[in-house]
């Protein structure tokens, strides 16, 4: 091969060793950026949320302490706390119960546990329990008495009483939570002031335990255990969340001849709390699946049923029973039943309604056109009904004109000079009110046997409330009203 065949490619490689060892170069740049931008983040972080270094250890455990104790003042105002909460709750009103949390006491046996037993404090653990337990009697009774003898507005079972006696894993987040604001802000030096952040502990207690008091006033055993066992799980987990916090914090332990006894409490504190967790979790899964189904339900319902035009006039789903049932006014064919179960059983978007039945009520029976011939028929014997009213109301109107008629023939041929008995009647109870019965005719009668004479006879019966005396009176002003009124001195009055 001739040497003008040959090519050079030595600088060729040489340029590209420099954009390798170039690229390589900023990549390494790049990561001691990063590590740098990792290594910021990460002490921003940790300045932002330690909180290790703005705590008072001995001060916070001082105002724990302090507030163990339940007795005087703090007695009088958590009693006055749980009256504000049971009208509120009473009222169904979420302002009130707020207002009552605002000046609710309940935060401090409960912290007590919880340094107790991060701190191996056997002492304060007594103490706190014993006022932790004197605590929920006092609140128990304060609201048993209130809806016991107050049952100010409804006694019925309001929104705000039924949303304390189910409890579910929220309720154990939120007691966990506000346990952890309230340590927290307890552990910092300079703390805000203590019944701004007590709120916190009174949004996990104060309802149920007034729950619990409803309960206890109206015989409700079943509200009674789901109410205190949400208050349990409140207590337990907010302690918890104290414990865990000191933890943190390393608070100083104090020194026991026996060790062990502060880490078996520690234990058996832990596993309640686990244990107690276990049925309001199984509880919020078991609500979260039935949301799911009834979602799913009343989308089938309203994306597959009632776009067929079927006159739905019912609709029912349970969970529990794994039911949908559906009642129409019209017939439904096999057809139609087979593509909602078919839905049913393979539209991914129904997954949670695979085991559900599908009931249909009213399908086998032409319902519909029952009821419009009954309504139709039930019109028709109304109508008549109305016609055959209107004829006897008719009836009874010339009835009543033929007997004034003739009334007024009688009268007249009593006497045309005499005035009638219907307009003397009326005038005679306009004059005398107190007059119960008027009869009036005439009589005649024969002193001598041989002469005789014709007298108007009036007889009357008075009221039974008049004396005598005014009887006597009223009678003599109606013998001098009847000789004027029919132009005669004959006349007699016969009281009855």
């Amino acid at each position: 091969m001739s040497d003008e065949s040959k090519f050079d490619f030595s600088e060729d490689e040489q340029q590209q060793v420099n954009k390798d060892k170039a690229v390589e170069e900023k990549k390494e740049a790049i990561k001691q950026d990063a590590k740098g931008l990792f290594s910021s983040i990460s002490t921003f972080l940790s300045e932002l949320l330690d909180f290790r270094d703005d705590t008072d250890r001995e001060a916070t455990i001082e105002a724990i302490k302090a507030d163990i104790p339940f007795k005087g003042a703090t007695a009088w105002i958590l009693i006055c706390s749980i009256m504000v909460a049971s009208v509120g709750l009473n009222a169904n009103s979420t302002a009130v119960v707020i207002g009552a949390m605002l000046i609710s006491p309940l935060m401090g046996p409960i912290l007590g546990i919880g340094m107790s037993i991060a701190v191996n404090d056997i002492d304060s653990l007594k103490k706190s329990l014993i006022n932790l337990a004197t605590m929920i009697v006092l609140s128990l009774i304060t609201a048993y008495v209130f809806f016991r003898f107050f049952p100010l507005g409804t006694a019925s079972e309001t929104s705000e009483l039924l949303g304390r006696t189910k409890p579910d894993i929220r309720d154990v987040l939120i007691a966990f939570f506000g346990g952890l604001a309230l340590i927290i802000a307890r552990t910092k030096k300079g703390t805000i002031a203590s019944v701004i952040f007590g709120v916190a502990i009174a949004t996990a207690l104060m309802p149920p335990l007034c729950t619990a008091g409803y309960s206890l006033a109206k015989g409700n055993w079943v509200f009674f255990g789901g109410a205190m066992n949400l208050f349990t799980i409140n207590t337990i987990f907010i302690a918890l969340a104290t414990f865990i916090v000191l933890k943190v914090l390393r608070f100083p332990m104090l020194k026991y001849a026996n060790s062990k006894k502060r880490k078996r409490i520690a234990q058996i504190a832990s596993l309640v709390a686990i244990g107690v967790m276990i049925w309001p979790t199984l509880t919020f899964i078991n609500v979260y699946k039935e949301s799911i189904f009834n979602n799913q339900a009343k989308t089938f319902i309203e994306t597959k049923v009632e776009p067929l035009n079927a006159q739905l006039f019912d609709e029912d789903y349970s969970y529990e029973d794994q039911v949908i049932e559906l009642t129409f006014l019209g017939e439904i064919n096999d057809q139609t039943k087979q593509l909602w179960n078919n839905e049913l059983a393979s539209n991914p978007n129904f997954d949670k309604l695979r085991s559900a039945k599908l009931r249909i009520k009213g399908s086998d029976t032409q319902s519909y056109e029952l009821i419009t011939n009954a309504y139709n028929d039930t019109r028709d014997q109304l109508k008549e009904s109305r016609l055959v009213i209107s004829g006897l109301q008719d009836q009874i109107t010339e009835l009543n004109e033929t007997i004034s008629g003739l009334n007024q023939q009688l009268e007249t041929q009593n006497s045309n000079n005499e005035v009638a008995f219907s307009s003397l009647a009326k005038d005679v109870k306009i004059k005398f009110n107190d007059l119960n019965y008027f009869g009036y005719a005439k009589m005649l009668e024969s002193k001598d046997f041989i002469k005789i004479d014709t007298i108007s006879v009036a007889n009357i019966k008075w009221n039974s409330n008049l004396n005598d005396s005014l009887v006597l009176v009223k009678e003599g002003e109606l013998l001098k009203w009847l000789k004027d009124e029919l132009k005669t001195e004959k006349v007699r009055i016969n009281r009855n």
